[in-house]
This record gives C-alpha cells, structure tokens and sequence, in this order.
C-alpha cells in the first residue's frame, strides 16, 4: 500500500512539474521572435493552426500525436516532449532534495529550487536555439537569490558574494585575454547563480559544465559537424552543472574533496 501511495504522490508531481514547464516551452519558442507570451493560443508553427485542448496534454499529446501535428502532420520539436519531462523529473528532485509539505507539493525551499531550474531550461534551450542569454534571466536568479535569504541560512552573505565572483571573475579575465574563450551571458548566468547557490555549489558546477561542454566538442569534432574554430553555445552546460550543483552540489564538493585526502 505504501508503495502505491509513494508512486502516486510521484505521479503527482512529476505531472504538476510537466504542466509548469509546459508553459515554459512557450517562452523558450516566443521569446526570440518577440512573440507574446501571454496571450494568444498556442499554435502550429507550421500551418498556423490553433491547438484543441487534446493536443495540450503535457508529454501524452506528443506520444500520441506521434510527434506531428494532427493539422500539417509537421514534425514538432522534440524540444516540447523534453522541456515537459525535465519539468516532472524537477518537481521529483526539488521535493526530494528539499522537502515538500504532505500534500505532495513543494516547500518554499523547494519553488526556490524548482523556479531556478525553470530558468535554467529556458536558458539553456534560447542558448542552444540562438546563442542568445537574455539578461532578464539574470536579473530573475538574482531576485531569487534575495527571496532565498532567509529560507537557505547556510547561504551566508559572505558565501553568497563569493559565490557571485569565485567563478565568474576568472571567466572574465579569460573572456578578456582569449577571444571568444566564453561569452558575456555565460558570465553573467555563473555570477547570479553564485549569489543564489553559494561559492562552494559552484566548483562542481563548472566542472560538470566544462567536462559535458567537452564531451560534446569532441563527440561533434569525430563527426566532422564541428571544426576548432567553431563556437557553441556553452550556456545549456553550465545549466546542466547548476542544476545538478543546485541539488546536489555540497554533497558532490564533499566526496571531491574527501577523494582528494585519501
């Protein structure tokens, strides 16, 4: 019975996480083209069509759509399906690495958590699309950070301010010497993400960023899609690093440096 019970309250949450960052699959496809993101039904990119509530379905319309418009029958990005089932798989994370109240819904510490990995989809995915970081995101985590004073004490502001520059500040001066070494946006997302997550989130942060950026590079370079002179968007890694370092990421700094004294 327990476990049933726990299976259900999972399906609970992952499906509430789903319909959340279903709207965000709005923001990340209207966003650069400076379509509203409030009004207006969402649409067919292809024919224009207006989408029927069955189509809306969080991740089931697209399994069962195929993955096509039921209008045009065009191939709708595997972007929607993805973003929809990173946001269950988030609300899971955030309510077990957080705590959530016994209704199944999340704690205050838990939205912090589970908002900020909002941000970091749309970012990492506007990223991939266009290579854009708006700076609206930053501003977002920064206001997080401040909501978070007083629900993540171990955050001091002392923690935080480093946190803000501990990666950010050499970032810049390599941007500075090397051109093209990151990019502004890329900057920017690691100093308000310092400010929220704290100094000691942010080592394991970049390194997941750095080792998932260079996997790609090489895997992209042995396929000859991608040449050393080419640039890529780096944002979509470091979310992947900030993500896990968001959760996990005191955890992770301890086993590092416990390896290190062995």
């Amino acid at each position: 019975m327990l476990m049933v019970l726990t299976a259900v309250l999972c399906l609970f949450r992952f499906i509430s996480g789903a319909c959340i960052f279903s709207f965000l699959t709005v923001v990340i496809h209207r966003l650069p083209k400076g379509e509203r993101l409030v009004y207006g039904r969402s649409h067919c990119p292809g024919c224009g069509r207006k989408l029927g509530p069955r189509e809306l379905i969080p991740c089931i319309s697209y399994l069962v759509q195929g993955g096509k418009c039921l209008g045009c029958k065009m191939k709708i990005s595997r972007q929607y399906f993805l973003t929809e089932c990173l946001g269950g798989i988030a609300f899971i994370l955030c309510s077990a690495g957080f705590g959530s109240a016994e209704s199944g819904f999340l704690s205050l510490r838990g939205w912090i958590a589970f908002l900020y990995m909002g941000i970091l989809t749309v970012v990492a995915l506007i990223d991939w699309n266009t290579k854009i970081i708006y700076d609206r995101f930053h501003i977002f985590i920064i206001l997080l950070g401040i909501a978070s004073i007083g629900l993540f004490p171990e955050h001091t502001l002392t923690d935080r301010l480093l946190g803000a520059i501990v990666i950010s500040a050499p970032m810049l001066v390599l941007a500075l010497l090397i051109d093209g070494a990151f990019g502004g946006g890329d900057i920017k997302l690691m100093a308000a993400s310092g400010w929220l997550l704290g100094w000691r989130a942010m080592i394991p942060a970049i390194f997941i960023g750095i080792l998932t950026g260079g996997i790609y590079c090489i895997w992209m370079l042995a396929r000859g899609k991608m040449t050393r002179k080419d640039r890529f968007a780096f944002g979509p890694f470091l979310a992947i690093g900030l993500a896990a370092a968001c959760i996990y990421g005191d955890q992770m700094l301890k086993w590092y440096l416990s390896v290190w004294q062995i």
